[in-house]
This record gives structure tokens, C-alpha cells and sequence, in this order.
């Protein structure tokens, strides 16, 4: 089973549709989204293309295939416009064996894990950073940001499938991979 993640779209539906167009290519079976849907934030530029509205029409044309978290920009008013739930805090996934944490990473983040055992992975989007570690035996993973990448990064996804996580940009090239 395939699964991708993106994360902080914040409000880009041009960064979001290069991703669908990346999730057509990939055909995972879950797109995982890890916070960060509609607001743009007030520390943020305005993304590429921003249209709230529109990314919540896209995404909810998107289906049933969806599974996502709140992140630290995402609101009660946000949940109003999208048709499939994003207000949870985290979402555990198994997933060949494993199990995933995925969350946004305003509250429990790679420095601040929660209670996981060694073999896990944790997952996270918020620092717009893409990490692909391993901490306390603990797989640690960030996809970096669709819309608004941090420190010279490109824009990112990530994706997991036989056991390897690889980040990759818009162009197809790797920018990190681990071996779960």
C-alpha cells in the first residue's frame, strides 16, 4: 500500500493541483495530509497562486481517498468549507507492520516526540523543512512544504511504499530517502 503526504498548502491551489498531479503519477492508495489547508498565516507570504476557496473545492473533489490532520493554521471556520474531517490533532496508520503517527508538528514534533516505541515512525509537516532521520529508533519524517519550503528547499511531498520514505520535488528528484 502506497501512501503520500504533503503538507502546508496553505491556501495555494496552484501548489496543491502540481501535487494531485503528482498523486495521479504516484497512485497512492491514501493521500495523507498533514495541516496547513486553506489560511496562509501571518508570518507566511501569500503562496503561489492562493485561492482558499478553491483548494477546499479541489480537495473536496478529491474524494474518499483523503486522510488529514489540523495544523496550527487550520480553524473551526476552515472545517465549514471541507467535506472530510481535518480537525483531529494527529491519525495513527498501520501500515505494513508499522505504526504511523502523523500529526502537523505544532504539539508533539520530532523534538518533542510522543510516546512511541522503537520501530515506529513519526511524522510531521509545520517546519516547512524535509526530514528523513532517525531518532531514539524512532523513524522521524517530514515532507517538507507543497507551497511555501523553508532554508532553499524545494517544494516536496513524500512518499512511503515498501518500506522506503522518499522526498521528492515537483521536477521528480529525491531530496532525502530512508530505508524503515
Amino acid at each position: 500500500m502506497k501512501l503520500m503526504f504533503i503538507s502546508d498548502i496553505h491556501g495555494s491551489l496552484h501548489w496543491l493541483e502540481q501535487a494531485l498531479l503528482k498523486a495521479e503519477e504516484e497512485q497512492p492508495h491514501t493521500l495523507v495530509i498533514l495541516g496547513d489547508f486553506l489560511y496562509h498565516g501571518p508570518r507566511n507570504p501569500l503562496p503561489d497562486g492562493y485561492d482558499p476557496q478553491g483548494v477546499a473545492a479541489r480537495l473536496n473533489a478529491y474524494g474518499k481517498s483523503l486522510v488529514a490532520v489540523r495544523g496550527n493554521c487550520d480553524a473551526e471556520v476552515d472545517q465549514m468549507l471541507l467535506q472530510f474531517p481535518m480537525m483531529g490533532d494527529y491519525v495513527l496508520i498501520l501500515h505494513e507492520g508499522r505504526k504511523i503517527y502523523a500529526t502537523h508538528g505544532h504539539g508533539f514534533s520530532i523534538d518533542n516526540l510522543p510516546q512511541l516505541t522503537s520501530g515506529d515512525v513519526f511524522i510531521q509537516g509545520h517546519t516547512h523543512l524535509p526530514v528523513a532521520d532517525v531518532k531514539e529508533g524512532i523513524t522521524v519524517l517530514n515532507p517538507g512544504s507543497i507551497s511555501l519550503p523553508k532554508e532553499n528547499h524545494p517544494n516536496s511531498y513524500g512518499i512511503l511504499e515498501n518500506g522506503d520514505f522518499i522526498i521528492k520535488d515537483f521536477a521528480g528528484n529525491i531530496v532525502k530517502q530512508i530505508k524503515l
